[in-house]
């Protein structure tokens, strides 16, 4: 609908209220104002016919208001009576002051400025009766301030108020010329031929106000412009709830500490006669613009180039200060520090922000004990939470150990990893490192400290954690720069994410050596129960060692017991080997993993299978880490083709290292049998068939 339609319609219908309105219809005209023609309150007055609302005064507010009251509704109805208002209006700046804070055209119920404030309020209501359905107000808002308690959309708008300050449609100030179309083909607003108009620089401009047919519009242009034929804001709005019988109709605006100078020149309103707004003179107005100076002659320029000098110098005087001053602490800190503190530098992480994060190293916040500190929770800034170890200052082994991880984990990458956000080192007996924080705790607490009821790992849960873990060993060996030995895999040492993702930790023991080398330390380090045979015998640590710690990891998961018991039972391994003698290999599983509906009997048996060759004796007899991740994926990546032919190639490897001619001189002599008799002994003694499981890596 176009807006000639939209006009002929709103003619139609004020004929038709015509037989309403003999009695209450109102048209005036005001080109220059007498005491006579409006109501003043506040700091409202007229000077030389112009109605000037607010002058060069901080927090004031001007009201005017047409002296009678207007019928604004049918008799006997609640239908509102259309409307057509045209004025003239210019908010004039004063020199070296902001300008604030706006105009309202507005319907009110009685007279006065009570319940109103100034400033931002515009003198239209005040903070505690903002948005209240009884107050039965109605505006349209010339806003030059953005308001964020309102919603403003800028500091130059039109807005539509409906009982509050919050206006329910509004626009920026300004007007679509009429050799543009205001809408697009798509439908949405021509924004790119919108003539923007700055509303508080002095200008005359004229505003049309019509409402009918529960439809308002508001146009504006400057002053001396035919009217442009798209409204600014042409939105449906029911006032039956907001206008009472009779209402006072006007104008107010208000000043903050931002003050300009709100004048309404000339002002037009009628209830039958939408085109009186063509009696408005608009030639030959005074104009409120502020002459323009040179820039570099006004004050503002002036003391805004003397404070910028002033502000430069002090600046650099602090700059100075404070590189000078960090410099000589700089000097200070390298003085005390080791070689490696300034390779990490980068990670290293403030100890008060570490304090803040631990409250103190609260007590409450401690979540792990280990032989060398502390771990607790934190919360650094951000909301990004933590885990902080604190060595201890009487552990021996602690700035070793610190050194270790620094070097190794501060560099490594890996998704199955747990990644060292950074370091401190308060002092030289003051050691902390800070890790993510793994909010599923340690594998080792999921495994004996928890019941059926209270979160058990269930058998999917068991072998994606001992898949995670071999991804992150395979990436130690192999996937870096340096080949990295961890020495201390181990349930502890495993970490569970909130996605229960498993992540090898705590690189206290870890060495590295470039590939093809071989490890040169003969210092034994480790936890009982995962110490390789050969490494107790030489204290030569290699990738193999890492193979058997991770070997009884398997059986660790799988058994549900750890691997050195209480005095009486026998250390696991022996107890599986002898289990593996008498046929009852099936027995080993944890009592509570045989129970879950998502046991897999055949699947369980070929990974206890992986953990005790991985746990051989023999370390020729060990698979490497690529094979054993291979065994892992071989369900979802291998075919069975290549998952066979891998399978038997690594068979034969391992049949070339046999570690002992039979099984009963294993057991007589405290040792693990072949990979070939562990195949004969399960084929033999067992229901389950020996499947080939181990896929090649190479």
């Amino acid at each position: 609908m176009n807006q000639h339609l939209k006009t002929l319609i709103r003619y139609l219908l004020i004929t038709i209220f015509s037989c309403f309105q003999s009695v209450s219809a109102i048209d005036f005209v005001f080109n220059g104002f007498k005491p006579s023609d409006i109501s003043l309150f506040g700091n409202a007055t007229i000077e030389s016919g112009i109605l000037t609302l607010t002058k060069d005064s901080t927090f004031s507010i001007g009201r005017a208001l047409h002296p009678s009251k207007i019928v604004t509704k049918a008799p006997n109805s609640a239908q509102v009576l259309p409307f057509s208002t045209s004025f003239i209006f210019a908010m004039a700046p004063f020199k070296d002051r902001l300008p604030g804070h706006g105009i309202v055209f507005l319907f009110v119920p009685q007279t006065g400025i009570d319940g109103t404030t100034s400033s931002q309020n515009l003198g239209f209501l005040n903070f505690t009766n903002n948005g209240n359905p009884d107050n039965h107000v109605f505006g349209v808002e010339f806003d030059v301030f953005k308001n964020q308690e309102f919603n403003d959309i800028n500091d130059n708008h039109v807005g539509i108020d409906v009982n509050s300050l919050a206006s329910v449609f509004a626009h920026e100030a300004g007007y679509w010329p009429d050799k543009y179309n205001k809408f697009s083909d798509d439908g949405s607003l021509n924004e790119e031929s919108f003539e923007t108009l700055k509303l508080n620089n002095g200008r005359n401009y004229q505003v049309w106000i019509d409402y009918a047919d529960f439809q308002i519009n508001v146009t504006m242009a400057p002053v001396g412009m035919k009217r442009p034929k798209q409204p600014l804001l042409d939105f449906p709005l029911n006032l039956s709830q907001v206008f009472k019988e009779e209402m006072y109709v006007g104008f107010t605006a208000s000043t903050g500490d931002l003050a300009q100078g709100h004048k309404i020149l000339a002002w037009s309103f009628s209830n039958s006669n939408f085109s009186i707004s063509d009696a408005l003179i608009t030639q030959g107005l005074p104009s409120f613009e502020l002459p323009k100076d040179p820039v570099y002659r006004s004050k503002g320029f002036i003391a805004g180039i003397t404070v910028s000098l002033l502000f430069l110098v002090v600046v650099t005087v602090v700059v100075s200060l404070f590189l000078i001053k960090r410099n000589r602490r700089m000097k200070r800190e390298r003085e005390e520090m080791e070689d490696w503190e300034l390779e990490y530098w980068p990670h290293r992480i403030s100890y008060q922000e570490i304090d803040a994060a631990t409250k103190g190293f609260a007590d409450e916040n401690v979540i792990g004990i280990g032989g060398n500190g502390k771990v607790y929770k934190g919360v650094l800034s951000g909301s990004s939470e933590v885990a902080v170890k604190r060595i201890s200052h009487e552990s021996s082994e602690g700035a070793r150990q610190f050194l270790a991880e620094i070097s190794s984990l501060g560099r490594l990458k890996h998704r199955n990893l747990v990644s060292l956000r950074g370091w401190c080192k308060k002092d030289r007996r003051s050691l902390i490192l800070v890790y993510d924080y793994m909010e599923n705790g340690s594998l080792d607490k999921r495994l004996f400290e928890c019941d059926e009821t209270t979160n058990m790992l269930s058998f999917e849960d068991r072998i994606k954690i001992l898949k995670d873990v071999a991804s992150g060993v395979l990436y130690l060996h192999e996937g870096w720069e340096a080949k990295v030995l961890h020495r201390d895999i181990k349930a502890s040492n495993v970490l569970l994410d909130k996605d229960m993702n498993a992540r090898l930790g705590d690189f206290g023991l870890a060495r590295m050596h470039d590939h093809g080398q071989v490890a040169n330390t003969t210092r034994v380090v480790g936890t009982v129960g995962y110490l390789a045979p050969e490494f107790v015998k030489t204290g030569r640590a290699s990738t193999q060692t890492d193979v058997f710690g991770y070997g009884v990891l398997v059986l660790e998961v799988m058994c549900g017991r750890r691997p050195i018991e209480e005095e009486g039972k026998p250390p696991l391994l022996d107890w599986l080997w002898e289990l593996m003698r008498l046929g009852e290999l099936i027995n080993a599983f944890d009592r509570r993993l045989r129970t879950s509906q998502d046991f897999n009997e055949e699947e369980a048996l070929r990974v206890l299978q992986l953990g005790m060759i991985c746990a051989s004796l023999d370390p020729k007899g060990r698979p490497t880490m690529r094979q054993v991740v291979k065994f892992f994926e071989r369900n979802s990546e291998a075919d069975e083709s290549e998952a066979e032919d891998m399978d038997v190639y690594l068979l034969e490897t391992l049949r070339s290292n046999t570690m002992l001619s039979n099984f009963s001189l294993s057991l007589s002599h405290g040792s693990h049998p072949t990979f070939e008799e562990i195949r004969e002994g399960l084929s033999s003694s067992m229901s389950i068939s020996w499947t080939n499981s181990l896929v090649d890596g190479r």
